[in-house]
């Protein structure tokens, strides 16, 4: 027993063994024992640090002095980085949604495009509102929408769903302030602008293959009609003259583009520009918290002060819109933790050398790596936090430049959203919010994450071997 032990805690071989099987108890808590995934990372990290021979007082520190244990740093070290940044991004679609900007900015977008164009306005919808709202606030706001555009357009629903939710998905996976691009880019120590650089770079061309091209072809073969009882009311179309009951187009972007040109600013400049008060300037605005924030206090004076809404009710909706933050920074934290063990263990460092020794590049490595766990639990962040937390050691003994490691992001990023199925919470919104059976689903959204990972994989990969 003792010769297995120190086998698993010393052998490279033992220390692949033992990531194997705690990645497949993670996964048997998770999917069969419907544990939360936060409290399975807690359990499996601290049964591997414990298996591996941690001390005690490394884990978990003493009664006294517990600030340079793995599990406050694991925790702490991340939940430092994201906690405002989604918190405040949070806010701020929170605010977009009250001000009524998504029916301001859908109903021009349907204008521009016209009838013929009203799938690709659906997509440009969800892609710039995907920016500052969650993937699932997304479909919830924009839904009535999309029915009332299918109904005028008088196709299948598909047609008009399916751009909107590529674009919803996109951003949700890709871009900053949502919750998996900022964990990866937080664990892996990457500057927020690559990763909006890349992000875009990526993104943008897997949104309209995946959402507009497919979403064009798919709407065609599989007809979903829209029910009677899903139409709204017909939205009132905004009106200059009749004051300022909808915002304006230009201030919802304005406002939206705020922080990523902030950020970007800074990132920037810190190429360009020698040190000095303009660098110094930037580099502090451009900053995600004080981007963010700027952003933040625009939105609730420009969108809500200003134009009547009380101080009182905005209180109100920002607290609710921050209560199922919650959740996501347990995930986030905990999965930081485990990878904080898997890097104290030396677990981590095998499997990079192995990955290495295979002849895998790392970004090929983390997508696939990625991948596994998104279909097997269902859960993007989860998928990306432990993902990060496994491939850490490759990337900090790797040398990578700044953009290197944004693509990894991005690789990443791309794994976690391959394959929506039957396990993922948003499998189950999308067949509901819009009229399709199980299997009608799987022929229509699974496929579209998938071409939506494989596209964005394919376009980081390109990019990696141009930079």
């Amino acid at each position: 027993m003792t010769s297995f032990v120190d086998w698993l805690q010393h052998d490279t071989a033992g220390l692949l063994t033992l990531a194997a099987i705690s990645i497949a108890v993670l996964l048997v808590l998770i999917i069969k024992l419907k544990l939360e995934p936060f409290i399975a990372l807690i359990v499996v990290g601290v049964g591997v640090a414990l298996i591996a021979g941690v001390s005690v007082v490394e884990l978990v520190g003493t009664p006294t002095s517990a600030a340079d244990s793995i599990l406050e740093k694991g925790f702490g070290g991340i939940l430092g980085h994201i906690t405002p940044i989604i918190g405040l991004g949070t806010v701020l679609g929170a605010m977009m949604e009250r001000s009524g900007g998504a029916d301001v900015l859908t109903e021009r977008l349907l204008k521009l495009f016209g009838p013929k164009g009203a799938p690709l306005a659906m997509g440009v919808t969800g892609l710039v509102l995907g920016i500052p709202v969650f993937f699932d606030i997304g479909i919830f706001i924009l839904a009535p929408l999309v029915y009332v555009a299918a109904k005028r357009g008088g196709k299948s629903l598909v047609m008009y769903a399916m751009p909107m939710l590529a674009g919803l998905s996109m951003t949700h996976a890709f871009l900053p302030p949502h919750p998996g691009p900022v964990a990866a880019a937080g664990l892996l120590h990457v500057d927020m602008g690559w990763i909006i650089i890349m992000g875009l770079a990526c993104g943008i061309p897997a949104w309209f293959v995946s959402g507009v091209v497919w979403g064009t072809w798919i709407g065609k073969r599989v007809i979903i009609e829209v029910p009677d009882e899903f139409i709204p009311e017909e939205p009132d179309e905004f009106n200059p003259e009749e004051g300022d009951r909808n915002p304006p187009l230009w201030l919802i972007s304005f406002i939206i583009l705020v922080p990523m040109v902030l950020i970007l600013g800074a990132t920037v400049g810190n190429v360009v520009l020698d040190e000095g008060t303009a660098l110094s300037v930037l580099i502090f605005l451009g900053t995600p918290t004080i981007a963010l924030t700027i952003a933040v206090l625009l939105a609730l004076y420009l969108l809500g002060i200003r134009r009547g809404i009380s101080a009182q009710e905005i209180g109100g909706m920002s607290a609710a819109a921050l209560k199922p933050v919650g959740m996501i920074l347990l995930v986030v934290g905990a999965g930081a933790f485990f990878g904080a063990v898997l890097r104290a263990t030396g677990v981590g460092q095998a499997l990079a050398d192995s990955m290495d020794a295979l002849g895998l590049p790392v970004i090929l490595s983390a997508y696939l790596i990625s991948c596994a766990l998104r279909i097997a639990q269902g859960s993007a962040t989860v998928a990306i936090v432990t993902t990060a937390g496994v491939i850490e050691p490759s990337i900090a003994a790797g040398n990578y430049t700044s953009a290197q490691i944004a693509l990894i992001v991005i690789a990443v990023s791309a794994g976690s959203i391959i394959a929506s199925h039957v396990n993922d919470g948003g499998f189950w919104i999308v067949s509901r919010y819009f009229n399709m059976s199980v299997k009608d689903t799987l022929k229509t959204w699974t496929v579209l994450e998938t071409i939506l990972s494989i596209v964005g994989f394919a376009m980081a990969s390109l990019i990696w071997v141009l930079v």
